[in-house]
């Protein structure tokens, strides 16, 4: 992994997508310097979109409120884009999809809570459409690394998909990921894709979830706490920050200011 500092676009930068838990905020809260730096590039003009495993609830909020173009949730299950005072929401499934995958999703929700003490329903699992979200660290005590490996293969012994953050484990039923929303989201909304946009576009993560991303987008970058995952990725980022979440956001901001 290069220094952020050797990144030199090919382009003038367009699309900014980035993650949000601890790429962003830091502690679980979004710092000044973050959410400034959100609006300085939305004021040069750049497309941003945070790509996350949060809920729809959020994802509501944050593209009615945030100086975002839009903004994809529950690791790529939907879309939310609000413009011209109308809120597009797209997803992946129908409601009877959504109303079958949950009911298996509960049945898993019981399993993991039998057999990993100490594992909790994440707090915003109240407002998600799609997935269930296992919380490891964020509202509880920090679970050993073996108990999160276990609560990954209860969902994939399942049949689901399990993807580890830097705080839940989110598990869903389906084949879909923030990669294949991304795709979905710039043809439906820009009408392009992403091999057209990959000059002109970037994506920044912190954790093994981002796998899609770093390994698809040429220009992929992570906050320096990536460096406690490196040796369970298969797919790096291309550059690093020398700082941590919002910090490195940051970090990154500047020096992406000086080519704006």
């Amino acid at each position: 992994m290069k220094s952020y500092t050797d990144f030199l676009p090919k382009e003038k930068l367009q699309f900014v997508f980035t993650d949000i838990d601890d790429t962003l905020t830091e502690e679980g809260r979004l710092p000044a310097n973050a959410y400034e730096s959100l609006w300085q590039l939305y004021e040069k003009g750049l497309h941003i979109v945070p790509i996350t495993g949060r809920p729809a609830g959020w994802c509501e909020m944050i593209a009615r409120m945030w100086p975002v173009s839009g903004v994809i949730g529950e690791n790529g299950a939907l879309y939310f884009r609000y413009i011209d005072k109308t809120m597009k929401r797209h997803y992946v499934y129908e409601q009877n999809t959504i109303a079958k995958n949950r009911s298996k999703l509960n049945l898993i929700e019981q399993e993991v809570l039998q057999q990993v003490p100490g594992a909790a329903i994440a707090s915003d699992q109240f407002c998600r459409l799609f997935d269930l979200a296992i919380d490891f660290c964020e509202d509880v005590p920090t679970l050993p690394k073996q108990d999160i490996e276990k609560i990954v293969d209860i969902f994939k012994k399942k049949g689901a998909v399990a993807k580890v953050s830097s705080i839940h484990v989110n598990g869903w039923f389906g084949n879909y990921d923030k990669l294949t929303m991304c795709q979905t989201f710039l043809k439906n909304e820009f009408n392009t894709t992403l091999e057209q946009a990959q000059t002109y576009s970037l994506f920044v993560g912190d954790s093994p979830n981002d796998e899609p991303m770093f390994g698809k987008f040429e220009n992929s970058f992570a906050v320096s706490n990536i460096k406690s995952f490196s040796n369970e990725l298969k797919q790096k980022p291309k550059y690093v920050m020398s700082l941590p979440g919002g910090q490195g956001f940051t970090q990154l901001t500047q020096h992406l200011l000086k080519y704006l």
